[in-house]
């Protein structure tokens, strides 16, 4: 479980720790940078799939990922005494992210690249990175750091020894160097991250995939967009929790339950509704109850992830189902540790009147994303 949290010069986010809980709810007014956190997760879990400076990339590069404020607000500025302004820097200029969990610690510093002029001069490099144990970095901790294009692991004599001299700026030791009998941490460190799942794009308009017949294989887990629902809720039924799945439905729709087509390897999901004398196709559900049943398939997943990441479940939803689904994950976080960014009071109600949830209120204070409710556990970077 991930136990802290840790951005530093991302968007708004200039710099923000946090103590996450085995379910942990991000709320927040529209623009207080939840979509900040959310994305700045995805960017580690994009390290573990080798494609950390690709995705910073795409969101426009380093300078448009970059805090855009000063490095440090003096006491002045906060008083509104001075006019807000860039102090002397005394930090490299660049994004950083991390996190500790039970087991593993971990974090990366990308900044500018040092190659001057050439086509691809404005792609961000990995300056830095750490692995230990514990819940921050330490002397005595770390066992595996990258500076520049050099990195060095310990051995199982406590020693260190070099794992690389050339990697290049775009290339992650997590990707690299883990091996399994060279580099066990690092290697079970980044299969555990490559298992974290991600839930924004769950796709329930009119032309979803989801509504068509799909060609139908073993689903474990859930695509990030849905596409294959009807093979996820086949699978649940097959190898995972059938009857967990017929309670869930039958608590948000009473009487109500999933069958499925299956047509030479299409599947398609099928709902029968009590009074209907035949089941509603996929492509007649009403966008809310697609999106309940996508929801479903996330979370009932067979193959449960250490993490999985929700950003706004309840959009579509009618009110009347989110009771079910903070009741539902009420269950799954007793096995999977959930993080839920939501607008909706209901939901956050439900949920934070559990003893395990986390709720992480953020709020704009000069531009800064800032959770001033939460205790600041402490954290300690590795320097370039």
């Amino acid at each position: 479980m991930i136990t802290r949290l840790a951005i530093s010069g991302y968007r708004s986010i200039r710099e923000l720790v946090l103590a996450p809980g085995p379910l942990t709810i991000v709320t927040g007014a529209n623009g207080a940078g939840k979509s900040s956190l959310y994305r700045a997760l995805r960017l580690l879990a994009d390290v573990a799939q080798g494609r950390i400076v690709q995705s910073l990339a795409l969101e426009g590069g380093l300078d448009s990922t970059l805090w855009a404020g000063p490095e440090k607000f003096s006491r002045a500025m906060k008083a509104g005494e001075e006019k807000i302004q860039g102090l002397v820097r005394q930090a490299p200029k660049g994004v950083k992210l991390g996190f500790a969990s039970d087991a593993y610690g971990y974090a990366i510093d990308l900044g500018p690249s040092s190659t001057q002029g050439g086509v691809f001069g404005l792609d961000p490099e990995i300056k830095v990175e750490a692995q230990w144990t514990g819940d921050y970095l330490g002397r005595s901790n770390l066992f595996a750091e990258r500076r520049g294009p050099g990195v060095r692991i310990r051995d199982e004599n406590g020693g260190w020894r070099q794992a690389a001299a050339s990697l290049a700026g775009v290339d992650s030791m997590m990707t690299h160097c883990a091996d399994i009998r060279s580099a066990y941490d690092l290697a079970v460190l980044r299969e555990t991250m490559r298992r974290w799942r991600f839930y924004d794009n769950l796709r329930a308009d009119r032309e979803a995939p989801a509504r068509r017949p799909q060609i139908g294989t073993y689903t474990p887990a859930l695509a990030d967009d849905g596409a294959d629902l009807a093979a996820a809720l086949a699978t649940i039924m097959e190898i995972g929790e059938a009857e967990a799945l017929r309670e869930t439905i039958g608590d948000a729709f009473p009487g109500s339950r999933i069958d499925l087509s299956t047509t030479a390897g299409y599947f398609e999901t099928l709902m029968r509704q009590h009074g209907l004398l035949r089941p509603l196709r996929a492509a007649e559900l009403s966008e809310g109850t697609l999106r309940y049943l996508l929801l479903v398939a996330a979370l009932l997943t067979p193959r449960p992830p250490p993490l999985m990441v929700f950003n706004e479940p309840e959009s579509s939803l009618h009110p009347s189902l989110i009771g079910p689904l903070a009741r539902l994950m009420l269950r799954v976080a007793k096995n999977t540790q959930l993080v839920v960014v939501s607008h909706s009071a209901k939901l956050v109600s439900e949920l934070g009147d559990d003893e395990r949830c986390v709720e992480i209120a953020l709020e704009k204070q000069l531009g800064e994303t800032l959770a001033p409710a939460h205790d600041k556990p402490k954290w300690v970077w590795p320097s370039r």
